[in-house]
C-alpha cells in the first residue's frame, strides 16, 4: 500500500474546502428540485462510466468477487442514486397543518438542509456505504464533506475522480488520507455527520460531534440473533444462512452473528449449511477463493481467528469448516456448536464467515438471552407461527428484522435502516436518507385580521 496523504499535508486544504463549503451551504439549501435532479444524474451518470474503474479500484483494495462488487458497489449506488431522482421533488413539498386554534392561519412543515455535512464511509463496502449517504445528503439539499476509510486508498481515489467531475469542491468533496485526516475532519463544526463503522469507532465520532452539537447519524453493527423456531423448515434456513456468510467473507453489518435452534435440529442444521458451503465454494474439491472476499487485514484475521481459538478451548466444537489461510487472510465458511454465552465468540460482532450455533428448550429462552443484551442492528427469525413472531417482536429490540428470510429488510429502499443504541441511531434508504439529512421547520403564519 502506498503512502497516503496525513491531516499535516491536507491541514490548509481541509480548512479551505470548509470555509467554501460554509458560505456555499444557503445556496445550496435554496435550490430547487430540478438542480437537485440534474445534479443527481450527473454523480448516476459517472458511476456509470467508472463502473470498471470501480471493481478494479475495489480489487485492488481487497479480494471479492467481481459479481459482488458490481452488485454492491456499481448496481446498488446507481438505483439508490435513481430512487433520489425520481422522489426528491415530492420529498421537498411542504407538508401542510391546519392550526389548531385558528384555522384561519396557515402553517406547514418544511423540510430544509441541515447544512455542511461530514460522511464517513467503512472498508467492507466502501463506495456503496458512502455514495449512497452522499446522494441523500445532495437530494436533501446539503453540501458535504466525503472521507472514505485508509484501508481501501484506491476505491478513495476513483471515488475522488467521480466526485470532481460532478460537483464543485464548495459543493461536495472527497478527502483521501490515513485515519489522521478523518481526525483532522471531526474536529470541525459541522452541521451533521453520517458514520458507517464500528461501535468503537461510533462512540468517537459521536464525542466529537457533541463539541459542536452537531447531529449525528451513526450506522453501527451488533451481534445479530438468528431465531430458528419449532417448526421451521431447516432446509431453506441452512441455504440461507450459508449464502449470507459466504457474502462478503461475512463482513457486513447486517450478517447473522449467531443462531438459537431447538436441540433436535442441529444436526440437520449443521449438515444442511455443510452442504450448501460444499456447493457454492467447493465444487472442485478446493475452496474456490475467487467466490468469497479475503478478511480485509490482517489484524481483523487474528481477531476473528482468535475468537475462534477460544471457543474451540472453551469446549466449542468445529461443526463445518475451521480452515484459516493466514498468508492470503481466508477464512473458510465455519459453523462452530457446543458455543457457551462467556466465549469471546458471543461477546463482539464476529464480521467474518463464522457461525456460532446454540441450542435452547423454550422461546423464552431465547427472549430473556436477546432482551439482556445490546440491541442489535438486525434480528432474524424462521417461524411458521404468527404468534411466535409476534412475541418475539414485542419483547425484544433491534434496527430492523427480517422474518423467514435475510437481508430483506435492508434491500426493501422504503424501510427505514438503521440501528438502536448499540448498534446505531438514525435510518436511511430512500426518503429516509432524504429524512436524515433534513431539518424539519415548523412554520405558523397569522393571516391578517
Amino acid at each position: 500500500m502506498t503512502d497516503q496523504p496525513t491531516a499535516a499535508d491536507l491541514s490548509a486544504d481541509i480548512q479551505r474546502v470548509f470555509e467554501a463549503q460554509q458560505a456555499n451551504q444557503w445556496n445550496v439549501k435554496a435550490s430547487d428540485a430540478a438542480t437537485r435532479r440534474a445534479k443527481l444524474t450527473k454523480l448516476k451518470e459517472a458511476v456509470e462510466k467508472h463502473a470498471d474503474d470501480i471493481v478494479a479500484a475495489v480489487l485492488k483494495d481487497t479480494r471479492k468477487p467481481e459479481g459482488e462488487i458490481r452488485v454492491t458497489e456499481v448496481m446498488n449506488i446507481v438505483g439508490n442514486i435513481q430512487l433520489n431522482i425520481d422522489n426528491v421533488e415530492e420529498w421537498m413539498k411542504p407538508a401542510e397543518v391546519t392550526p389548531t386554534n385558528n384555522p384561519d392561519d396557515k402553517a406547514r412543515i418544511v423540510p430544509e438542509a441541515r447544512g455542511v455535512c461530514l460522511i464517513l464511509g467503512p472498508w467492507n463496502f466502501p463506495l456503496g456505504l458512502t455514495l449512497g449517504p452522499v446522494a441523500a445528503a445532495v437530494a436533501a439539499g446539503n453540501t458535504c464533506m466525503v472521507k472514505l476509510t485508509d484501508l481501501c486508498p484506491n476505491v478513495a481515489k476513483i471515488a475522488k475522480v467521480i466526485i470532481e467531475e460532478v460537483f464543485e469542491e464548495n459543493e461536495v468533496a472527497v478527502f483521501e488520507g490515513d485515519v489522521s485526516v478523518a481526525k483532522a475532519l471531526l474536529e470541525l463544526p459541522f452541521n451533521h455527520i453520517f458514520f458507517t463503522g464500528s461501535t468503537r469507532v461510533g462512540k468517537i465520532v459521536m464525542a466529537a460531534a457533541a463539541k459542536h452539537l452537531a447531529t449525528v447519524t451513526l450506522e453501527l453493527g451488533g451481534k445479530s440473533p438468528v431465531i430458528i423456531d419449532e417448526g421451521a423448515d431447516i432446509a431453506p434456513i441452512a441455504a440461507a444462512l450459508a449464502g449470507a456468510k459466504q457474502f462478503n467473507g461475512g463482513q457486513a453489518c447486517i450478517c447473522p452473528d449467531y443462531v438459537f435452534v431447538p436441540e433436535d435440529k442441529q444436526a440437520e442444521l449443521v449438515e444442511g449449511f455443510k452442504e450448501n458451503v460444499q456447493k457454492n465454494l467447493y465444487d472442485s474439491g478446493e475452496l474456490d477463493k475467487s467466490s468469497i472476499a479475503q478478511i480485509v487485514n490482517k489484524s481483523n484475521f487474528d481477531r476473528v481467528k482468535g475468537m475462534v481459538d477460544d471457543a474451540i478451548a472453551q469446549g466449542a466444537t468445529v461443526a463445518v469448516g475451521g480452515e484459516m489461510d493466514e498468508e492470503d487472510l481466508t477464512i473458510h465458511p465455519t459453523m462452530l456448536t457446543g458455543v457457551t454465552p462467556q466465549m469471546k465468540i458471543m461477546q463482539d460482532e464476529i464480521f467474518g464467515p463464522v457461525l456460532p450455533v446454540m441450542t435452547y428448550d423454550t422461546l423464552d429462552q431465547v427472549v430473556d438471552y436477546i432482551e439482556a443484551r445490546d440491541k442489535p442492528l438486525a434480528l432474524y427469525m424462521f417461524s411458521p407461527s404468527e404468534e411466535h413472531m409476534d412475541k418475539v417482536l414485542k419483547r425484544t429490540s433491534s434496527g430492523g428484522t427480517t422474518l423467514n428470510g435475510v437481508f430483506s429488510h435492508y434491500l426493501e429502499n422504503r424501510l427505514p435502516f438503521g440501528g438502536v443504541n448499540g448498534s446505531g441511531m438514525g435510518s436511511y434508504h430512500g426518503y429516509w436518507g432524504f429524512k436524515e439529512f433534513s431539518h424539519h421547520r415548523a412554520v405558523y403564519q397569522h393571516m391578517a385580521a
